[in-house]
């Protein structure tokens, strides 16, 4: 994987960003796509987009899941702004391509005709769509396409693996970071010496199976808290964790009562859910001292910090930053040898 350099205000796409002057990309109304890349950036010849999750359940759910009108919404994001990067969940995804140019002053040891995957979030990468959308059903969080991106000095990189087909391969490292931040929690709680619980709500996407993966591959106890009887059946098939128990994540009661009951409350909460109003549920269902970490896009941090003081509750709350280093060789590790982990994904991209 393709390192980021350090800090400073090179390399970091300020060249790109139309509107407001000075933000910066993420944070940016408008990007500018269409100027050729600078001697520092990348261009990719995009192959497949990946929609965050809650991107594109807050986007089928916003066009009535009518597959023509979700191409169109999605076609009109990147058009108007010069990437993808939702206005209402303020989130985007990732994509995978192949290198069309390294320019001379790229840092990232990138070179033309290599296949990739950007792992970095498509809320701050320059993006054009040259096809419509016109191979995309609608129906997926994966698209497929044709056009260009950009990546800059400061972006991050892998190359695609030859042992996986690149839909599973695109899928993992999408959310790539989430077993490496939870991998360093539960690592941090084992160095005190006392048992550590994690609770993974939302545990039948792929986020929350590769986050009880990493938490059972360091000897933890594992509760896997999903929505209903179908994904219930899914992770009992799966085996990935100790307990596992269904309720509404958004009902706190409920789901401190199934926490509760299935061995909590966790040291660890990893909240890997799609929809909003899970925040104080999963604060609830934390032991004093413990850690929450908020790896969905929909996540209000606001009712979660404000909650956590109103009940009085000794926590760390984290934010799921999706980079840490080797996050993509960890997850693609988990994957390949943890079947009930590809179960859940090809349950999910529809194999």
């Amino acid at each position: 994987m393709a390192a980021p350099q350090p800090s400073g205000m090179a390399g970091i796409g300020l060249n790109r960003v139309l509107e407001p002057i000075g933000s910066l990309p993420q944070s940016a109304l408008r990007l500018d796509a269409e100027s050729p890349p600078a001697a520092d950036e990348v261009a990719i010849a995009v192959e497949r987009l990946n929609l965050d999750a809650a991107s594109f359940r807050q986007i089928s759910e916003f066009c009535d899941g009518d597959p023509d009108r979700i191409r169109a919404h999605v076609l009109e994001i990147i058009t108007s702004r010069g990437k993808m990067h939702n206005p209402v969940t303020g989130s985007g995804g990732m994509l995978i391509g192949t290198v069309e140019y390294a320019g001379p002053q790229s840092p990232l040891g990138l070179g033309a005709g290599q296949r990739v995957a950007t792992l970095v979030s498509l809320t701050l990468t320059p993006l054009q769509v040259t096809d419509g959308l016109t191979r995309w059903d609608g129906l997926s969080e994966q698209v497929p396409c044709s056009g260009r991106a950009i990546l800059f000095a400061r972006s991050i990189a892998a190359r695609l693996p030859d042992d996986l087909p690149a839909e599973q391969a695109l899928a993992v490292f999408d959310v790539c970071g989430a077993p490496a931040l939870t991998r360093r929690v539960v690592q941090d709680y084992q160095q005190r010496g006392g048992p550590t619980v994690v609770a993974v709500i939302g545990a039948a996407g792929k986020s929350g199976s590769l986050a009880l993966a990493s938490a059972a591959d360091l000897g933890a106890t594992t509760i896997g808290v999903v929505y209903d009887a179908d994904e219930l059946q899914a992770l009992e098939r799966a085996g990935l964790a100790d307990r596992v128990v269904s309720c509404d994540a958004r009902d706190p009661v409920a789901l401190l009562s199934a926490v509760t009951a299935a061995g909590g409350p966790a040291q660890v909460t990893v909240v890997c859910v799609d929809v909003a109003g899970c925040e104080g549920g999963a604060v609830l269902s934390t032991a004093q001292g413990g850690t929450v970490i908020f790896f969905s896009m929909a996540t209000q941090f606001a009712a979660a910090a404000l909650g956590a003081e109103g009940l009085a509750c000794d926590i760390t709350m984290i934010i799921g930053n999706g980079y840490l280093p080797g996050h993509s060789d960890l997850a693609l590790d988990l994957y390949r040898r943890t079947a009930g982990v590809r179960q859940l994904f090809a349950r999910r991209l529809g194999h």
